[in-house]
């Protein structure tokens, strides 16, 4: 068995045997660093393009409902930075809008295939949304056929229209 002397002067000969190698090594690999390694990168946007230039006016949706009742079926056009359109809550569907832009995901994506939903019906409504979202085309469609999809759904009220409201899950 290997026994380690832990008196204080062995201690200072271990730190300092260890930070001789650290130096060593930065020494050593400082050489064969390219100078271009040596240039910071510019910095990633952290915010999608919409949340970054709230001033271009590229974020247009046409939203279509159908079968929600209670007078939310119909067509409704919005844009975005600067909100505008004949959505009933424009600038509520933006600033939901907003809230689920993350730099990576796609706010529209499609429930994970695979995953474990409820099988809970919240009714016949659907809606398909169309456009242009944060420079990149949507063509995304809706329905509330299990709670995967009803969450989906829910996640872009009032965006999309507000059916828990109506007496619905």
């Amino acid at each position: 068995m290997l026994q380690v002397n832990r008196s204080a002067p062995a201690r200072r000969l271990r730190r300092l045997l260890f930070v001789a190698a650290g130096s060593l090594v930065a020494v050593g690999s400082a050489s064969v660093v390219p100078a271009a390694a040596h240039v910071q990168a510019a910095p990633l946007p952290l915010a999608s393009p919409s949340l970054k230039d709230p001033g271009r006016s590229g974020d247009h949706l046409t939203v279509t409902v159908r079968n929600a009742g209670g007078g939310a079926d119909g067509i409704h056009e919005l844009s975005c930075h600067p909100v505008g359109g004949d959505h009933p809550d424009a600038a509520g569907a933006c600033a939901a809008l907003d809230r689920g832009s993350r730099w990576g995901k796609d706010t529209f994506a499609p429930a994970a295939r695979g995953g474990f939903c409820t099988m809970q019906y919240g009714g016949p409504a659907t809606a398909h949304v169309t456009g242009t979202w944060a420079g990149r085309p949507v063509d995304a469609r809706y329905d509330r056929s299990n709670g995967c999809e009803i969450d989906r759904w829910d996640r872009l009220v009032p965006l999309l229209p507000d059916l828990r409201q109506q007496g619905r899950p």
